[in-house]
């Protein structure tokens, strides 16, 4: 049957204008896919229903848990910036958690239930982003194509851009950074510190950066790439070389001259911009994201050009 037959078929009170736009807007799902209006739909697939006004069938009413799924199902879509069979890659938001823990109400991996296909496959994290980190995720929508994606992130096979608002402007505009970094507790949770070279528990970190634009002397505009894969390495890294994060509220150290910029929201300016990564089927997947809002308002107050990495 048609989906807009479907529709017409269990809620008749719904407008075909209103079906439309919950479909533009990626609202209705079939087996975690997007649909069209005259996507065929088969006994046993699942439809992704959002919370509709009108339902004159009169079933039974939705369950907080129903209405979790759903919301979390929308918050999905807005999110999602790539999709095929195998991979879904979404802009994470600044402050949305990837997996859960102490103190997380919700995380997209809790929210990627309300994704799961007709067979019962949840679709899969295969790496991650810090809580305040936006930017590109990559999903694997099946087990084989996680085990794909997972190999090429272990084999460094991806291209990971970052962008980066920092505080000064490092002495060279492009270099290496390599260090060891080791985890410590510290009584506002875990931290990564700069070891020494042979230090017990100490991993080798690798980034690069160069610098894409400057506001005077007082904030720069990096683009970093890590190289290996530490817990707050580029964050470690910037403050490294004396240039750490705007917004960063553990390793960014002010001294008592130095003032947040008036007009700049004070959260971490941290964003996963671009990734380039094997596609499980072959080929390349090649997505970018675009700046948070309140990174967007930190540019617009410096002048600066989103389009302008791209020519530096």
């Amino acid at each position: 049957m048609r989906l807009d037959r479907w529709f017409k078929a269990h809620f008749p009170g719904l407008g075909f204008g209103h079906l439309q736009k919950l479909l533009r807007s990626g609202q209705v799902r079939v087996d975690g896919g997007r649909a069209k209006a005259d996507t065929r739909v088969n006994p046993g697939q699942m439809v992704r229903v959002p919370p509709i006004e009108i339902d004159h069938k009169g079933g039974a009413p939705l369950t907080a848990r129903t209405m979790r799924d759903q919301t979390d199902a929308d918050l999905l879509a807005k999110m999602l910036i790539h999709e095929d069979d195998k991979v879904f890659v979404f802009n994470k938001p600044s402050a949305l958690a990837v997996q859960g823990g102490s103190g997380v109400n919700r995380s997209v991996d809790s929210m990627l239930e309300a994704w799961r296909n007709r067979k019962g496959e949840k679709p899969r994290l295969v790496h991650r982003l810090d809580r305040d980190t936006s930017g590109v995720l990559v999903v694997a929508r099946t087990r084989l194509a996680a085990m794909k994606l997972a190999e090429a992130f272990r084999e460094r096979e991806t291209k990971k851009t970052y962008w980066a608002l920092v505080k000064g402007v490092p002495k060279k505009r492009e270099d290496k950074i390599s260090t060891w970094l080791v985890k410590e507790q510290t009584p506002d949770g875990d931290r990564m510190r700069v070891a020494k070279h042979g230090e017990k528990g100490a991993d080798h970190a690798v980034s690069y950066y160069r610098v894409v634009e400057q506001a005077g002397q007082a904030l720069s505009w990096l683009e970093m790439e890590p190289y290996t894969g530490r817990t707050h390495q580029l964050r470690v890294h910037a403050a490294f070389i004396e240039c750490p994060i705007i917004g960063d509220p553990k390793y960014f150290e002010a001294d008592h001259n130095w003032d947040f910029p008036g007009g700049m929201q004070k959260r971490l300016h941290l964003h996963a911009r671009r990734i380039v990564i094997p596609h499980p089927d072959g080929g390349m997947v090649d997505v970018t994201a675009p700046l948070p809002p309140h990174m967007v308002q930190s540019w617009n107050l410096l002048g600066f050009d989103e389009n302008g990495a791209e020519e530096a």
